[in-house]
C-alpha cells in the first residue's frame, strides 16, 4: 500500500491513485512487490531536521528515504519529501514541478529496489532509471 502524507506544508499531489499504480508497477518491473510505503510531504527545515536528527547530516535535500523492509523482494520504507527544494529543482532544471516531483518520487523507490546515489557510477545508474521510469508514465 502506496500512501501520501503532509507533515507540515500543504501539498495536494496530483492524480494520486494513477502515481500509486505507476510506482507499483516500476518496483514490480525491479522485481519487488510494495508493502507498506509512506511518502511524507514537508518542507525543506522539516527534511532538513531529519536529516540532522537520524542521519547527522546538516544540509538540504529534496529526499530522505528510511528502508523499514523486513521481508526479502517486499519493499517497505518512510520517504521524506520537500516540497520546497522539489520546486525550486524544477525552476533550476526547466522542468515542471509535477514532472520534478515523478522523478524524486521515483528517486526514493529506487532507494527501496537497491540503488545508490553516492559515488558519480552510482549517479549515472540512478538517473538512467529514474529517466526510464519517467519515459514509462
Amino acid at each position: 500500500m502506496i500512501r501520501f502524507f503532509n507533515e507540515d506544508v500543504p501539498y495536494k499531489l496530483p492524480q494520486k491513485q494513477a502515481i500509486r499504480q505507476w510506482l507499483k508497477q516500476q518496483a514490480e518491473h525491479e522485481g519487488y512487490a510494495v508493502g507498506e510505503l509512506n511518502y511524507i510531504f514537508c518542507s525543506d527545515e522539516y527534511v532538513l531536521q531529519v536529516n540532522r536528527d537520524y542521519l547527522q547530516h546538516d544540509y538540504y535535500t529534496d529526499i530522505i528515504t528510511f528502508d523499514q523492509s523486513e521481508e526479502e523482494g517486499k519493499i517497505e520504507g518512510d520517504i521524506f519529501v520537500s516540497v520546497e527544494r522539489v520546486a525550486d529543482n524544477a525552476s533550476q532544471l526547466g522542468v515542471s514541478a509535477e514532472q520534478e516531483m515523478r522523478r524524486v518520487l521515483a528517486h526514493g523507490l529506487l532507494h527501496l529496489c537497491g540503488y545508490g546515489d553516492k559515488t558519480d557510477e552510482e549517479q549515472t545508474q540512478m538517473r538512467k532509471k529514474e529517466e526510464e521510469w519517467l519515459r514509462s508514465t
